[in-house]
């Protein structure tokens, strides 16, 4: 470090972020400019004495650590993620790393760190918190944001500045392998949820990280980095959505590209999209980093570079700021191409302020800053209050679908649990949860306690029986007829099929771990069928990653309970519901298809997009968006507009609609209600869907209790992308129709949208309110 450096008015805590980044910035020589923009992929030593390069399979010379960090450096990739180390150890190895490259710069600037942290922070004994799609089944925002809230402390408190999260992906394809890391197939849900993520993980001080931005997952086929056929309409209405609210309504500060090419165009050179849109249009401010590797993609997969200098070019002409995971187009040849003459040095400037910036806010470059905090011998990643709300959240993400009769499970007789996932630990984990994206590749214990279905239900049912039936994959039946046995030696049968999370190809969910078709891999199938044969009462438990099919051979199952990766304390989450411990109160974020072979397509669909009798393929999911059943009943009643002076109630264009309804438990236990609020509009200037979400409150109601819920909808929320392109709020008739899912209307309202047509941009409103007013409780009968 300069010995002036206390001076230097970038150390200044007195001037502003931007006033800081702009007196160091000229001072910087073209080799510290790249060397800020462009991240090392590390792994924290097991000794505490430092991080190392590390060798993957797309670097095929790990840079010299000396060499790497001469001039700087802009991030380190994954010092926790990378391999197993200790808390503690990993702080103190991260510490020293950093030691390092303050003192070997001029200017003594740390690196920023960053993590995965999708089902937790990405390390070794840190809580492993459910998947994405568990957080849409709970419908609960402040329960995301409190569990991003412990991730985010977690993380700061071991040196991690960033964190790469939330996945805003709006599920368009069942058969893509990374549905499991998406929150649901709605751009609403997504997006209040995903929000709250962000909130949570930026009030611990961490930065999140908006991905995939944009269009990945509508990939062609389901298939991982594929081509995106989509209009603007789609990328509009439904993918854009949910990364508006989320720097809007959660303050995201950085967003991560998607690997994707829209219409032919890679995103990662995409100007339009990264530049005009995000920040010109959307006044983003902060970093845009690149996943990992899509700058040299675009030599090497799309085709639209001739080299490294060429993609790193197109990459900071577009407007991305950071190479990840380390450093390669924006290294040596990104200097010689400045040099030359052939990418002007203004491109570098321009990312260097950003990041500058954001190291500044970080508290990076002031002089108080420290490498290792003083209560670092007492860090831990996974402690009682942390698993607290993963077990809280597990229990909410648990959908019953079905229900004759048989569940809560009986206090006696006998049970039998068959099934390869009923004894799995690592069935109730997401493919980047660490035990699963690191610990299978060490030998090591898993870090966490994980106990199994098996395990848990042991807990509640005296007398249990186990068979495994058949593994996820592979074509064994052999061990099917002991599993037969078991059941029809039952009273009951719990059959638990579903995923193991992997990565490209290591399991059947997953990033790369794509679905030919939505039938449950390997044999499972096979052993449903003949399981359901034996005549017993079947639950049928789904933990997965993905919906599967479930036609009408799956329709004799007495229950049907579906779970999306409950994380490390699923198996308890699980058996508290099948035993009544716990009333099931998710509801799906995505649609349950009827059959495994049609192109999947999720509610959000036009009327063409329905059931017709034009074709032979009926595309009615077996069980819709927003479903869920629960233990207790409720009765829904009383449904209008507020202060509604005639009929139709009118809406201004410019103005909010609020709409009641009364709910009721009317059964004899507690439980809670899932309200959700959705569109219709019946003519408008181009197809929209049938129905689609617009608000939503998880209600919970003691037996007999009433509450009246209140949404406030600002027509806003009723815009869509019209003839000419732009976002409007259209005058005419619409719906706003109160569903206990997108495909059980349980009361309407009609209004009519008043006034001109009207154009709305990226300030529009983007959240319907709700309010929840208890009510007299409802005397029971004796």
């Amino acid at each position: 470090m300069p010995a002036d450096s206390d001076t230097a008015p970038w150390r200044d805590q007195r001037l502003s972020p931007t006033e800081r980044a702009e007196a160091l910035l000229p001072l910087m020589s073209i080799e510290e400019k790249i060397a800020q923009l462009v991240g090392v992929w590390v792994g924290a030593e097991a000794t505490g004495e430092g991080v190392a390069p590390h060798q993957t399979d797309m670097i095929k010379e790990p840079p010299q650590w000396s060499r790497a960090i001469q001039h700087g450096l802009g991030q380190l990739t994954r010092p926790f993620g990378t391999a197993p180390v200790d808390p503690v150890l990993g702080a103190r190895s991260l510490a020293a790393s950093q030691a390092q490259i303050v003192a070997a710069s001029r200017f003594g600037i740390p690196a920023q760190v960053h993590e995965e942290c999708l089902t937790g922070f990405a390390a070794w004994r840190a809580t492993v918190y459910p998947t994405p799609l568990s957080w849409g089944a709970a419908f609960d925002p402040e329960l995301v944001e409190a569990m991003a809230d412990r991730i985010g402390r977690s993380m700061r408190a071991a040196g991690v500045h960033q964190g790469l999260a939330p996945v805003l992906d709006v599920t368009r394809d069942y058969r893509w392998g990374r549905t499991e890391e998406t929150i649901g197939e709605d751009p609403y849900l997504v997006g209040t949820t995903g929000a709250a993520y962000v909130r949570g993980l930026e009030r611990a001080g961490v930065v999140a990280t908006l991905k995939h931005f944009a269009g990945y997952s509508a990939s062609r086929g389901g298939r991982n980095l594929a081509p995106v056929p989509m209009g603007h309409r789609e990328l509009t209405d439904v993918i854009l959505p949910p990364f508006e609210m989320a720097l809007r309504h959660g303050g995201a500060r950085s967003v991560m590209n998607s690997y994707a090419e829209i219409d032919g165009l890679p995103v990662a050179a995409d100007r339009g999209l990264l530049t005009g849109l995000l920040r010109d249009e959307w006044g983003f401010t902060g970093t845009v980093v690149a996943d990992y590797f899509s700058v040299r993609f675009l030599q090497t997969l799309h085709g639209v570079a001739e080299g490294p200098a060429d993609a790193a070019r197109l990459a900071l002409h577009a407007g991305i700021d950071v190479e990840l995971p380390t450093v390669d187009a924006f290294g040596a040849p990104l200097v010689d191409a400045v040099r030359r003459g052939e990418v002007d040095e203004a491109l570098i400037d321009c990312a260097l302020r950003r990041v500058l910036v954001q190291k500044i806010e970080l508290g990076l470059l002031d002089e108080g800053w420290r490498e290792l905090p003083d209560d670092v011998a007492s860090l831990r990643f996974d402690d009682e209050a942390s698993q607290d709300i993963a077990v809280r959240l597990a229990r909410e993400s648990v959908v019953l679908l079905r229900n004759t009769g048989v569940l809560p499970l009986p206090t006696g007789g006998r049970v039998a649990l068959v099934g390869p996932v009923a004894d799995d630990p690592m069935a109730m984990l997401g493919c980047y949860s660490f035990p699963n994206h690191v610990g299978v590749n060490h030998d090591v214990p898993v870090g966490v306690d994980i106990p199994s279905l098996r395990d848990e239900l042991a807990r509640h049912v005296p007398t249990l029986v186990h068979e495994q039936g058949c593994a996820i994959t592979g074509e064994d039946t052999s061990g099917i007829p002991a599993a037969v046995a078991a059941a029809a030696d039952a009273d009951v049968c719990v059959l638990a099929v579903g995923d193991r999370a992997g990565m490209f190809g290591r399991g059947t969910s997953g990033e790369g771990c794509d679905a030919a078709d939505l039938r449950l891999p390997g044999v499972q199938a096979d052993l449903v069928r003949a399981v359901l044969a034996t005549g017993t009462p079947v639950v049928l438990v789904l933990m997965t990653g993905r919906p599967y099919a479930l036609g009408p051979e799956f329709d004799s199952a007495a229950a049907v309970v579906q779970a999306f990766f409950l994380g490390q304390l699923g198996g308890q989450a699980l058996a508290e519901v099948l035993t009544g411990v716990v009333n099931p109160s998710g509801r799906l974020p995505v649609s349950v298809p009827r059959d495994a072979g049609g192109l999947p397509s999720t509610y959000l669909a036009p009327p063409l997009g329905q059931r017709n009798k034009v074709s032979s393929v009926d595309p009615t999911p077996a069980y819709p968006f927003g479903h869920g059943l629960s233990y207790t009943t409720f009765e829904w009643s009383d449904a209008e507009v507020v202060d509604a002076a005639d009929a139709p109630a009118t809406w201004p264009v410019d103005g909010e609609v609020r709409v009641r309804i009364t709910v009721t438990n009317t059964g004899d236990r507690a439980g809670t209600e899932v309200v959700q609020l959705y569109l219709h509009d019946p003519v408008a200037q181009t197809t929209r869907p049938v129905v689609r979400l617009v608000g939503y409150t998880r209600l919970p109601l003691a037996a007999g209790e009433a509450a009246q819920v209140t949404f406030g909808v600002p027509a806003d929320v009723a815009s869509f992308t019209g003839r000419s392109g732009q976002r409007i709020v259209e005058p005419g008739a619409v719906e706003l129709r109160f569903g206990r899912s997108s495909g059980e209307q349980a009361a309407a309202v009609p209004l009519r949208l008043v006034g001109a047509e009207r154009q709305v941009g990226h300030q529009r409103e983007l959240l319907t309110s709700v309010r929840v007013e208890p009510l007299v409780a409802v005397p029971q009968s004796a």
